[in-house]
């Protein structure tokens, strides 16, 4: 916490490439969420979603980032309705650098994939917040409070 987040660009839905220091003077969410189209991870968006105003009232903008395809990202943005944009990560740079791989259990067998996390980067470039191991309930709420806090 506290330590200069690396620059880093990837490719995102709008045809767009993320620039982390296009964002400079912005607080800066990425949520990493395991895969598009699944419960947890369309209910999540959809509460990021819900509160996108507020966030962008509090000089903050949001990117959700998965290892899905630009494709899928767009399906699953048109969807919801997201007016936020997504992020493709498919070979796991973003998400090594943010070390949200994490050995799981689903339905009984060991799968490697993404831990659901938030992080706040300030205007500075600076990380300022991270959850790790995110339950759905209640997250977008306790990130608009710690970026209302931070005004």
């Amino acid at each position: 916490m506290g330590c200069e987040v690396p620059q880093f660009s990837a490719a995102m839905t709008s045809g767009a490439e993320f620039q982390l220091s296009a964002y400079l003077g912005k607080k800066v969410i990425l949520y990493f969420y395991p895969k598009d189209n699944t419960p947890g991870c369309t209910t999540e968006s959809i509460a990021f979603r819900d509160i996108h105003s507020q966030l962008l009232a509090k000089n903050a903008v949001i990117f959700g980032i998965s290892r899905d395809s630009l494709r899928s990202h767009e399906g699953f943005k048109s969807k919801l309705e997201l007016q936020f944009e997504l992020i493709s990560d498919p070979d796991e740079t973003l998400c090594l650098m943010f070390n949200v791989m994490k050995m799981k259990n689903m339905y009984g067998k060991q799968v490697r994939g993404i831990e659901r996390s938030t992080f706040i980067i300030d205007e500075a470039g600076k990380l300022v917040k991270e959850w790790r191991g995110v339950k759905v309930a209640d997250h977008a709420q306790a990130v608009l409070d710690f970026v209302s806090s931070q005004t």
